[in-house]
């Protein structure tokens, strides 16, 4: 058999260890042929491949980013984009796709399964957004990135005696801002899942000074404010799937709250860099266990799967309960993270 594999949409610490655990056991226990696909779909839409078998997964356990590349293309945006992938992975001789990504590039996996391509899927977001499995690989990692900015933060605060507001990653769901504030000592978190009344948050930073201390506040980037909740936006340019690029919402949020209290405050956007960098142990091991099973269910013809982490175990579950509806943080969760506010 010969199987195709490609990592589609952001980046993530995690994603060369599935390739690793996926193409190892292949070659050495199911005897399979690998042909890595570039960029995400435009890889199999374009035929775009790279050679991809034991020595090209020799030492990158431990390498951020992803050696096949990446991409946010859409085949269904493209006009006959679903043929064009059914004839190249024919042409190729490829049997079975495994795609390893979030919930755009799993729900074109989802759409795939169902016209008659036989794909295996692995999940993948540092958002921690994707349904049906308790965690994916590169949460931790960009938590720890998040903690460990937060941790540098509260001394240049102290020092200032400055509001710092610092802007993490999360569209819909606000998993990095909750777990990273919680572990680094944040005095406000605001998520997307609650509107945030700026009055209040405001009187949280201004009790925080009257303990003499100065205040961190952990922002997602889709957090919106009770009145006027837009989310703050780079630009209204979206992408293939739709989406428009957040951004901003720390500076919005440093700029009012200085205006309101008087108190100096500054945002500190992270970005990119929680996407960055080596992965942590957690999710080396998480993500090296999805390839093992993702390459599993390849064998036994359990197609239109993905893989999900449920307690300590690997399990199998259908692509649409992955894709189909966003894992959110639970209100009695986030109620847990207020004791600690102001």
């Amino acid at each position: 058999m010969r199987v195709g594999v490609l990592t589609g949409g952001g980046d993530c610490p995690g994603l060369n260890a599935v390739i690793r655990a996926v193409v190892r056991k292949g070659v050495k226990e199911y005897g399979y042929e690998f042909v890595g696909f570039r960029d995400g779909w435009k890889g199999p839409l374009e035929g775009v491949t790279t050679e991809l078998g034991i020595p090209q997964v020799r030492g990158i356990l431990p390498r951020g980013g992803t050696i096949l590349g990446s991409s946010r293309t859409n085949p269904f945006k493209v006009e006959g984009g679903v043929e064009k992938i059914k004839a190249n992975l024919a042409d190729l001789g490829v049997d079975a796709l495994i795609a390893i990504g979030g919930e755009d590039t799993l729900g074109v996996a989802t759409k795939l399964h169902d016209l008659g391509v036989q794909v295996v899927g692995v999940p993948k977001t540092i958002d921690n957004d994707l349904n049906a499995t308790d965690f994916t690989f590169g949460f931790d990692t960009a938590v720890n990135i998040a903690m460990e900015a937060i941790d540098r933060l509260h001394t240049t605060a102290e020092s200032h005696h400055r509001v710092l507001v610092v802007e993490v990653m999360g569209r819909h769901a606000g998993w990095i801002a909750l777990h990273a504030g919680m572990s680094g000592g944040a005095n406000v978190v605001l998520i997307p899942e609650k509107p945030f009344d700026i009055e209040q948050v405001c009187a949280l930073v201004e009790r925080r000074f009257e303990d003499h201390y100065a205040p961190i506040l952990v922002v997602s980037e889709g957090a919106v404010p009770v009145e006027g909740g837009e989310m703050s936006l780079v630009s209204g340019e979206k992408d293939a799937f739709g989406h428009v690029r957040l951004g901003g919402i720390g500076d919005r949020l440093a700029s009012e709250i200085e205006h309101r209290t008087g108190k100096e405050a500054r945002a500190v956007v992270l970005g990119h860099v929680q996407r960055g960098g080596t992965p942590t142990a957690f999710d080396r091991w998480l993500a090296t266990r999805f390839g093992l099973h993702a390459i599993d269910a390849v064998h036994d013809g359990d197609f239109g799967t993905m893989m999900a982490l449920r307690g300590t175990r690997i399990e199998r579950v259908p692509l649409i309960e992955g894709t189909g509806e966003l894992k959110l943080v639970d209100p009695q969760e986030y109620a847990e993270a207020e004791v600690f506010f102001g």
